[in-house]
């Protein structure tokens, strides 16, 4: 992966949201008058979140730009960024190729991902660390420990506190190490699938649409992860041996929220990243693979 310059990465942030969010009062049946507020965007006149006060101040594009830099800088300047936009600003940083960490053999390894959600929900942002795993294509935002997330309330001294943005930034650079060696035990320890994916999910329902989900759905987990396990070089997996570590058992869960559950049409890549990243399954399913660990959360 080729990083950028601070120029360009800025320049990328400014061109992906080349628009404001702007604050306009809300109107009931004839006209009638309210004291509530909407956000919308300026170029394609958007609903943006959720009716917000006449006190909020929605933040802007250069907001976005500012904590894009204070993360070029914590990384020594090697970076390349990603931009999306769904109710709030998303911007996925990628540090240097020199980051990557083995999980298992050459095939399965890990590159760390920071997310900046700049969300309009009357939140402050976020700082998420995560990783990007090649053998399956999961992204994933460690959104259930919390050394990997940082806060930062939005205010209009925001320009001021360059440096320590810079310092939460470098927290969570520091904190890959930490996340990788949880990833490891989670690697190191081993899970049976069957009981994995009832906790997560639940037992099969008592009607026979229920049964037939948790089937179908138990059916795509285990034949993706037993296709993963021969390309990873792992020992085959049948259904008499279902036996796993908690890192596979998580990624599964994890990778059927973000390839395989059904979006309504025109979702993006990028879509299904962050809408996976928002399911209960996803969370419980990384909560139980860290707790089994014994690291905790």
């Amino acid at each position: 992966m080729s990083t950028a310059t601070l120029v360009e990465n800025k320049q990328t942030v400014r061109e992906a949201f080349n628009f404001t969010v702007d604050k306009f009062p809300l109107g009931g049946p004839d006209g009638l008058k309210t004291n509530l507020k909407g956000l919308f965007r300026s170029d394609n006149n958007q609903h943006i979140g959720k009716v917000v006060s006449t006190k909020y101040v929605p933040h802007q594009t250069e907001d976005v730009v500012l904590l894009t830099e204070a993360a070029q800088v914590a990384f020594d300047g090697n970076i390349e960024v990603k931009c999306h936009f769904n109710n709030g600003h998303y911007v996925e940083i990628s540090p240097s190729v020199e980051y990557r960490k083995s999980i298992f053999g050459e095939k399965d390894n890990i590159f760390p991902r920071i997310m900046i959600d700049a969300s309009y929900n009357g939140l402050a942002f976020k700082l998420i660390l995560g990783y990007f795993r090649d053998l399956c294509k999961n992204m994933v935002m460690m959104n259930e420990v919390r050394t990997a997330c940082v806060s930062i309330r939005h205010s209009r001294k925001l320009p001021e506190q360059m440096e320590q943005l810079i310092k939460q930034f470098s927290s969570l650079k520091e904190g890959w190490q930490s996340l990788s060696s949880m990833i490891e035990h989670m690697e190191n320890t081993e899970v049976n699938l069957a009981s994995f994916m009832n906790q997560v999910y639940g037992d099969p329902k008592d009607s026979e649409r229920g049964r037939t989900i948790h089937e179908d759905r138990t059916q795509i987990i285990f034949t993706r992860l037993a296709d993963e396990r021969l390309r990873s070089g792992r020992p085959a997996m049948d259904r008499l041996n279902t036996k796993v570590s908690a890192w596979e058992a998580f990624n599964a869960v994890q990778g059927f929220a973000q390839h395989i559950t059904t979006r309504k049409e025109g979702t993006t890549d990028f879509d299904k990243v962050i809408l996976a990243a928002k399911t209960t399954e996803v969370h419980t399913a990384q909560k139980l693979a860290l707790q089994l660990t014994g690291m905790g959360v």
